[in-house]
């Protein structure tokens, strides 16, 4: 689908120069002489290579629509990630590298993500917006400390490291968002 080059906007991917992009800041630019124009950076789906482009309302580019299609996590062997379709339950496997260093600690076993392929071939994967973690060591609560909204140190039991409220202690279960690792909630299990 053509959309001009002022219609982009964060998250979009599109096809430009015989790859595919995703749309990661735009910027609107209009300088004192000559056009407007939106200056926008691009990640490439497939390797991961940065781009920044310059697209004006006159220029054209096809905007492309990636099929999502949920599957559950079933287990990792090595580098591979095998998830399973929840309407056809085939199991598809795929590198750690589309789903990303940073998603990775919070996969996983039985957990509901969204693949997306384009043509066939898997892209990407995302994660819920939050997980369920333990905590598995928190610094103690400095006396005085809980006057004033503070945050303290923890490491979850996937080996990330959190900023939790006070109260929160050794073996408590929390809500994290998964895309900034920033604590949420207490688990309400």
């Amino acid at each position: 689908m053509k959309i001009n080059g002022n219609a982009i906007r964060p998250g979009m991917v599109i096809e430009h120069q015989g790859r595919l992009w995703r749309a990661v800041k735009i910027q609107h630019t209009q300088p004192g002489k000559g056009g407007a124009y939106l200056q926008v950076e691009l990640k490439d789906l497939r390797d991961g290579t940065k781009l920044n482009e310059r697209f004006r309302s006159s220029e054209s580019v096809e905007r492309v629509r990636l099929e999502q299609k949920e599957y559950q996590f079933l287990y990792a062997d090595g580098e591979m990630h095998t998830f399973m379709d929840n309407e056809t339950f085939d199991q598809v496997a795929l590198n750690r590298d589309l789903i990303g260093d940073e998603q990775l600690p919070f996969l996983q076993e039985g957990m509901t993500v969204m693949i997306e392929s384009h043509e066939g071939s898997p892209l990407g994967v995302q994660l819920p917006d939050t997980a369920v973690c333990t905590v598995v060591e928190a610094d103690a609560v400095v006396k005085g400390q809980t006057a004033a909204s503070s945050y303290k140190p923890a490491v979850l039991d996937n080996g990330v490291r959190i900023m939790v409220p006070p109260h929160i202690e050794m073996g408590t279960r929390v809500v994290v968002n998964t895309s900034d690792r920033s604590y949420v909630e207490r688990a309400k299990d």
